[in-house]
């Protein structure tokens, strides 16, 4: 019996991957390399010394979906894929709706046609939208305040329509915070697509001297030092709660929400100095205006986690930004070196 990783060879997707390879679980990849590269699989090949099978399939693509499940004794899926930037949200909400709730739709249609209903969704903390009050646990009414959000949440509400019209359904909502970091090794990690969105890969972007200046996003708002707080998670401690949320969902029935953060918030200008320290260079930066959909505080509230998953995030802020740091100095371009990768069959990529 297999796992499909949808989504796998992204930035979450592939770490998670390693993760599952290494508990010796057997995966079945499928992404459209629209937030990923595919020097990524090869990178996860590298470093368990496994293989897989793989698909590029675009989950819009339903027809293409169904064949993966005829290939393959399909037993549990974990739900990476979809668009993810908030700022691109806002300009381009009905790519993001079509995107992330269909593709959603066709997947979830798939697994009922073949008798799969246990599911670990990929949702985000984004689902709170601006709280009342931090840390956030997971009874806080939803509300997200931008488009990307609300396609978590509506998705969020679709899977519990879902398992209440089919008490057979199996689902864990991982509502996680900011994941940042790499694996150990410097193999994977963040290579977002031209200029990124989120503030880690930026940081290290122009650390390595790729980019010029960081853009801090405000300065007003009510933090220690005005600058934006989040709730920033080792995307190993991440991906080690998904093993975790996906043994549960193939041990026990129901459909149920779980932060996955540290319940620590650091500030824009706190992760700037952290940065500093553990590579030795100087980040240059400047205050502009806040970006549309943006809220000032957010950090997790993680005892449900705890307590029902077994899951605790152990790793720090200074290792967060050390692996970080080590995958971008050994990638200073990510894997763009490896651009002229292809796909010739469903299990190797080589260069042409």
């Amino acid at each position: 019996m297999g796992l499909l990783i949808t989504g796998g060879a992204g930035y979450i997707g592939s770490h998670t991957c390693v993760e599952l390879l290494n508990a010796g679980y057997h995966i079945v990849i499928v992404d459209n390399f629209s937030n990923s590269k595919p020097e990524s699989l090869n990178r996860i090949r590298r470093i368990t010394g496994k293989d897989f099978t793989f698909y590029n399939v675009d989950l819009l693509d339903k027809d293409g979906l169904e064949s993966i499940f005829y290939e393959n004794e399909i037993e549990a899926v974990m739900h990476f894929a979809g668009l993810k930037s908030v700022g691109e949200s806002v300009a381009l909400p009905l790519r993001y709706y079509l995107n992330n709730i269909t593709g959603t739709l066709n997947l979830c249609e798939v697994m009922k046609e073949h008798g799969v209903k246990q599911l670990v969704f990929s949702s985000s903390a984004t689902v709170y939208g601006n709280p009342d009050s931090v840390p956030i646990d997971e009874g806080f009414t939803l509300g997200a305040t931008n488009p990307y959000g609300r396609t978590k949440q509506m998705i969020e509400e679709i899977l519990s329509d879902l398992f209440h019209s089919d008490n057979e359904w199996s689902i864990a909502l991982l509502r996680y915070f900011n994941p940042i970091g790499a694996h150990k090794s410097g193999l994977i990690g963040e290579d977002p697509n031209g200029i990124p969105n989120n503030l880690m890969p930026f940081i290290s972007q122009v650390a390595v001297g790729k980019r010029y200046e960081l853009n801090v996003f405000g300065d007003n708002y009510p933090s220690r030092d005005g600058t934006g707080v989040r709730d920033y998670i080792h995307v190993v401690d991440l991906a080690i709660g998904h093993i975790k949320a996906l043994k549960k969902v193939l041990e026990t029935k129901g459909v149920d929400a779980y932060n996955l953060g540290t319940g620590i918030g650091y500030s824009v200008l706190e992760m700037i100095k952290n940065f500093e320290k553990v590579s030795g260079r100087k980040i240059p930066c400047k205050i502009v205006d806040p970006r549309p959909g943006d809220i000032g505080i957010c950090y997790a509230n993680p005892v449900k986690a705890k307590e029902e998953l077994g899951w605790i995030a152990y790793r720090g802020i200074e290792e967060m930004c050390e692996d970080t740091w080590r995958w971008q100095i050994n990638n200073p371009n990510g894997y763009e070196e490896h651009a002229n990768l292809t796909i010739t069959n469903n299990n190797i990529i080589q260069e042409v």
